[in-house]
């Protein structure tokens, strides 16, 4: 990516896999003079430095942010809302890139040359801090939702397809913030409906 120049923004994204809550994208630009100590996949850190390095991240760097909610995800598919996520996050940055690193195989659409990178969080430094922006960030999201519905443990599992998750599902139902599309979501749908159409026990 050097003939491109500087700078570069690195791309990534957290929750393409759970069940209920946004999918969030984050685009990062490093000033290799003034970079974060300790950059690395967000998934191999703890919380408490997470969030630290999410703060460092904003201090010292160009940062930006897309999400893409449910109906989106629902409407387009998850692949289809990530990418799209990821361009607005790459379109968020005060700075324009004049390349990107996209973590993954697949680039979303971009007005610049884009280069991906399976498993990228842990080769280059600008996606590891854009996977601890998203990460953190959709965090927040979830821990925030988790108050107004109780019972499905999005402030420990995050939407995650945990079984203290599952067993809200059985027990309460979905959410305007659950993912249709996805299947175990379905599944409690269709048991919803089967239910209704059937006929009361004699």
């Amino acid at each position: 990516m050097e003939r491109h120049g500087a700078p570069i923004a690195g791309v990534d994204e957290a929750g393409r896999g759970p069940w209920a809550g946004p999918v969030v994208a984050a685009a990062v630009i490093l000033d290799a003079a003034n970079m974060p100590d300790g950059l690395n996949d967000s998934k191999k850190l703890t919380a408490l430095t997470r969030e630290r390095l999410h703060a460092e991240i904003y201090e010292l760097a160009e940062v930006g942010v897309g999400i893409a909610d449910v109906a989106r995800i629902d409407r387009d598919n998850i692949l289809t809302a990530t990418l799209w996520a990821m361009g607005q996050a790459c379109k968020a940055l005060s700075a324009k890139p004049a390349a990107a690193l996209i973590d993954g195989n697949r680039s979303p659409s971009l007005p610049c040359p884009a280069k991906t990178l399976v498993k990228g969080d842990a080769l280059s430094l600008s996606i590891a801090a854009a996977s601890i922006i998203a990460k953190v960030t959709r965090d927040r999201i979830m821990i925030e939702l988790s108050k107004t519905h109780p019972g499905y443990a999005w402030e420990r599992n995050k939407g995650y397809g945990t079984r203290d998750h599952a067993d809200g599902l059985n027990r309460l139902g979905i959410t305007p913030h659950h993912r249709r599309s996805f299947r175990p979501v379905q599944a409690v749908l269709l048991a919803k409906d089967v239910g209704e159409l059937s006929p009361p026990l004699p």
